[in-house]
């Protein structure tokens, strides 16, 4: 009789974790729409190029929802995101035209990326300025200042078959790259002093203040971390289409990033998050998006599911966590 209550009790344990565990449940449900768009077209996951398709769709919004998932969690959020990733190749191209070798111009364009997020997270911790309206300054004048120094037209990036393959003119590379910052991203927010700090700031900011962390400090550092991995992803989105264009990525990207990782488990109010649901959520997104697209189903449809989804994702975890706090989960 025992052993029958430890059992039960071990597998009651074991489902309140399932449920619990927001990249779980966000797998589940890219399985599932994987599942049904494949029976509806088999061309869905059985063609390489759908699968490279797939993956590019993937890997910039990953990248930039996992900057935004360090933010969020402690309770900011980075609006300017998607024109940091348009002026940061412009950066690199630049630097290489002025005589920089290739590697040389690619860091002068993360850095200069990462200025972006110092003065963003500057202004939001030190003056006090809610990080929505500091960032959506530096939305306007960053893209102003990017279609000021390209003359609004195309550039190239630098022209170098090898280092162009490995940034991601290769077919798989971006995903690739997406899958080990996410690997370092997840050790960082979950098995260091610096992640575990961000999530205890943005649960208790007092409690956390009280007990010596530094919480400007924290959030400085996060805006740079979000504004150098929306750089980052911007050079190699050039190095992927070999062109640099002032208009690319732009809202479109930063709320895609957003909403996956709101969809991936990190709410908008703060204090939890993962960096591996995040980059699950752009896996769904990813998967919605192709998979309407190979059944017939126009981009509006797209944007009204997206919605729906955000809603249902933010509706899902605000309860969850509000059951598990009652001990009802």
């Amino acid at each position: 009789m025992t052993d029958t209550k430890k059992s039960s009790g071990r597998s009651g344990l074991w489902s309140r974790s399932i449920v619990r565990s927001s990249e779980i449940r966000i797998l589940a449900v890219a399985l599932i729409l994987s599942a049904y768009f494949e029976a509806a077209n088999h061309d869905f996951l059985l063609t390489g190029a759908s699968l490279q398709n797939l993956s590019q769709f993937i890997a910039p919004v990953a990248l930039i929802a996992f900057g935004e998932i360090m933010l969020m969690i402690g309770g900011e959020i980075d609006l300017s995101a998607g024109m940091v990733f348009a002026f940061a190749p412009f950066v690199m191209h630049f630097a290489h035209e002025a005589g920089l070798p290739a590697g040389i111009a690619l860091l002068a364009g993360v850095l200069a990326a990462g200025l972006v997020g110092f003065i963003n997270g500057a202004v939001t911790v030190y003056l006090r300025i809610p990080s929505f309206v500091t960032t959506l300054g530096t939305l306007f004048f960053v893209n102003g200042f990017t279609l000021t120094i390209s003359r609004g037209t195309p550039v190239s990036p630098p022209e170098s078959a090898g280092f162009a393959a490995f940034m991601g003119a290769w077919g798989y590379s971006e995903i690739i790259w997406a899958i080990a910052i996410a690997a370092v991203m997840h050790v960082l927010l979950r098995h260091t002093r610096w992640g575990l700090h961000t999530i205890a700031s943005g649960a208790n900011p007092l409690g956390a203040s009280e007990a010596g962390i530094h919480i400007r400090r924290l959030k400085l550092g996060n805006f740079v971390i979000a504004a150098v991995l929306a750089g980052f992803t911007g050079i190699l989105e050039g190095f992927r289409i070999s062109s640099i264009d002032p208009q690319a990525g732009g809202n479109q990207i930063m709320f895609l990033a957003v909403a996956a990782a709101v969809i991936g488990g990190t709410p908008l109010a703060g204090g939890s998050g993962t960096i591996i649901g995040g980059l699950i959520g752009a896996a769904v997104l990813g998967i919605l998006n192709d998979g309407f697209t190979l059944i017939g189903i126009n981009a509006f449809t797209f944007n009204m599911i997206l919605g729906a989804a955000i809603l249902a994702a933010m509706i899902f975890n605000i309860h969850v966590v509000r059951l598990a706090r009652k001990g009802e989960l």
